[in-house]
């Protein structure tokens, strides 16, 4: 289960976990929400943002980033137009950029996250996993 890998995550690097989010909410695996949330938020040149508010939500607030409602009142706290974000949140174009993207992820090598691809005209010329979320003094080991 998720909440075991939150527990080995939490003793190997000491990150911080609300486990309160496995008693407070009915865990659903599809992450489609959050993504179209970052997407939509992308539009509003926002991406960072929500990509750190959903991880806020997750990890420390026990809230679930696969229901609308949540993702609508953080795009509220990071000052988005809400009413584009509602718009554009189940678009069918925000809806068609997350299936190109799933698409591109399913013709790479591999098929973990995080990844970092690197493409440039066009052309996937760097394509490779991340093998574990690691502190910032871990990576200097790795350069």
């Amino acid at each position: 289960m998720i909440i075991g890998a939150w527990h080995r995550i939490s003793e190997m690097l000491g990150t911080e976990f609300n486990f309160d989010f496995w008693i407070k909410n009915k865990p659903r695996r599809s992450t489609y929400p959050a993504c179209r949330a970052v997407l939509a938020a992308r539009a509003q040149n926002h991406e960072k943002e929500m990509i750190n508010a959903i991880q806020q939500a997750y990890y420390q607030r026990a809230l679930n980033p696969s229901d609308d409602h949540v993702l609508i009142d953080l795009a509220k706290e990071i000052s988005l137009d809400t009413n584009k974000f509602i718009t554009d949140l189940n678009s069918d174009k925000i809806k068609n950029q997350l299936m190109d993207q799933i698409s591109l992820s399913r013709k790479l090598s591999h098929r973990g996250f995080p990844s970092l691809v690197l493409e440039t005209a066009g052309n996937i010329i760097l394509s490779i996993m991340i093998i574990a979320m690691l502190k910032p003094h871990f990576l200097r080991l790795l350069v």
